[in-house]
């Protein structure tokens, strides 16, 4: 089974401070937020003009910022980097579901980190890095987990009886299944302060991970009073493209989740206050990837998916009052793996921004590096000038060489765009490259004038992605789902981890599930459909052993009874007689153990 070598900690207290700013002896509280599909220019802090935001607006004005922070262009890879400081190809975690966006369990996270360093730590909205055991937060290093599955509400993965609702939703609490009143992100955010209070009067320092889900789609369930303020008004200074009000509806349902969100910062701001926790508590504020429509990004061009800089480019918002002179901004290239290094620096768990000996798994080494110098603006500009970030992502189950890749210095960017939906690099497209300092839209290619720049970042290029891919034994092959474990009695295989073949876009309609046993059973097996798709036969391949069953008209599961498997590693599939539309595809493969 995966196992986790033990962490050890030294802490230490921090060196002398700027004189403006007081000194905090203790390990600060730490709470990260970081929206779901929100863009780089969705507050007013970064020149939305139509946006209302005041709480974020203020957060910014409150902070130390980077202003040179990069994300991956979707969700899942940027979260595998958040929680390890690594870059996602060696977490296993390669896309966003066909079971790539289930992370390794042997990789060590901050909230293992943390916790081995005495925090108390939780997670409140989106994980999207595994569902079932070995691989959701609860055994990744959280002490309290209220979290959605997969990718978010109204996908394959949630509960059927869910029903695509954000308002009301079922969710999963320390692995239960909870119904919850009240609007998704309203939820976590009342979670985590429950659980803030609860740490603080056990006197211990908390790791607070806020994700929610919103303002990724579906957009039908958002809070409707805020909709009708952005119906009301003119949404077209921030609509982009030829299609731009095609897409108004969106933008404003969009709008009003950012504007929930905004609210609930605001709550997350008087709860610190009242319980006088302000001024020792670090809050970050990120997005994950670039935003879920073409709308405004300030001075970027792109969205979420693209490697153009409105794809990948964050605001970074960092509020300590106890430590971080509110103002300083750093123009150092940084990015989604040195939030895991900053976190631990900034909690005294490691000296000068250095892991200390036997504190990671042999040979696990750190992509990122920590911030916090430069949050204090303490940073030397020379010595940071450096440094090469690569960001690459596309569907499939490995990076393809050059495919839909940035590779970024400080002066200089160069891109191949090659569109994030291929899993094969699509036409021989050019690369381009900009002086990015300069340059922040991506408006004049200068590939042509700087071959000799373009050659040399194509080397550190194949240099990284040779790193990258020789992490580990089979270094892309999904981890395995474990079935039988203790710590999870009831597994429930969804679509959103099956494996298809590389030639099926989308979902697919049959897949195959890659699994280890942990016990032989017997079990009970339940395959299941959201609705009826008429009588059917149906075969349940279990290694290699086919169980057969008839799904009776107007029934939505087949129950097999009494199934013994073999310990080890095997694979489970299902085969349906006939045509099934692609709304009625099965959506679990259930196991219990009697």
């Amino acid at each position: 089974m995966p196992s986790l070598r033990p962490l050890i900690f030294v802490f230490v207290s921090f060196a002398l401070l700027a004189p403006s700013v007081s000194l905090t002896a203790a390990p600060p509280n730490i709470v990260v937020v970081m929206p779901d599909d929100m863009g780089y220019g969705d507050t007013g802090a970064t020149g939305n003009p139509v946006i209302r935001t005041p709480n974020l607006d203020r957060l910014a004005k409150e902070s130390a910022a980077l202003t040179r922070f990069y994300v991956t262009p979707v969700c899942s890879t940027t979260r595998a980097g958040l929680m390890t400081g690594r870059y996602h190809h060696r977490t296993r975690c390669i896309d966003t579901f066909k079971g790539r966006s289930m992370m390794e369990p042997e990789e060590v996270t901050v909230a293992e980190a943390l916790s081995a360093a005495g925090y108390a730590t939780g997670i409140f909205g989106k994980w999207h890095l595994g569902d079932n055991y070995p691989m959701r937060p609860q055994d990744q290093g959280f002490d309290e987990v209220l979290v959605h599955r997969g990718g978010g509400l109204a996908q394959p993965s949630e509960p059927i009886a869910n029903d695509r609702r954000y308002t009301d939703p079922i969710l999963f609490h320390n692995g239960e299944q909870v119904k919850r009143e009240g609007y998704c992100t309203d939820i976590y955010f009342d979670a985590a302060f429950d659980f803030m209070k609860r740490s603080q009067e056990e006197d211990k320092p908390f790791f607070v991970y806020l994700p929610p889900n919103a303002p990724h789609g579906p957009y039908h369930d958002v809070p409707e009073d805020l909709l009708d303020h952005y119906n009301s008004i003119d949404l077209g200074p921030v609509l982009l493209g030829n299609e731009s009000e095609k897409h108004r509806d969106t933008v404003a349902r969009v709008f009003a989740m950012v504007e929930n969100i905004d609210q609930n910062m605001g709550r997350l701001d008087a709860f610190l206050a009242e319980n006088g926790l302000t001024n020792d508590t670090l809050v970050i504020f990120l997005v994950d990837n670039g935003p879920n429509t073409m709308r405004y990004v300030g001075p970027f061009r792109g969205m979420k998916s693209h490697v153009h800089e409105g794809g990948i480019r964050s605001m970074f918002w960092a509020r300590w009052p106890g430590r971080l002179k509110a103002g300083t901004e750093s123009d150092r290239l940084a990015g989604y793996t040195d939030i895991l290094p900053t976190l631990l620096d900034a909690a005294g768990a490691w000296p000068d921004g250095e892991a200390p000996e036997g504190t990671l798994p042999e040979g696990q080494a750190l992509d990122g590096v920590s911030l916090l110098s430069q949050l204090e603006g303490k940073a030397d500009a020379a010595a940071s000038s450096n440094r090469t970030l690569v960001i690459q992502g596309h569907r499939g189950n490995r990076p393809v060489p050059f495919h839909h890749v940035a590779v970024l210095e400080q002066e200089w960017k160069l891109v191949r765009p090659t569109g994030f939906g291929a899993e094969v690099d699509p036409d021989p497209k050019p690369f381009e490259l900009y002086r990015i300092e300069e340059d922040p839209g991506e408006s004049r290619d200068l590939a042509d004038e700087h071959p000799d720049r373009v050659a040399a970042m194509k080397e550190a290029y194949e240099t990284w992605l040779a790193d990258v891919s020789s992490t580990r034994e089979n270094n892309f092959a999904p981890p395995r789902i474990v079935i039988g474990h203790e710590a999870e009695p009831v597994t429930d295989l969804s679509i959103q981890d099956w494996r298809v073949p590389d030639n099926v876009r989308g979902w697919g309609e049959g897949g195959t599930w890659k699994v280890s046993f942990a016990d032989g059973g017997p079990y009970e097996i339940a395959v299941r459909w959201a609705e009826p798709v008429g009588k059917r036969e149906i075969a349940l391949h279990v290694g290699d052993r086919v169980h057969e069953g008839m799904l009776a008209d107007g029934a939505t599961e087949v129950v097999f009874s009494e199934v013994a498997v073999k310990e080890g590693d095997s694979q489970v599939s299902v085969d349906v007689e006939g045509e099934i539309d692609r709304d009625s595809v099965l959506r679990f493969v259930t196991f219990r153990k009697p």
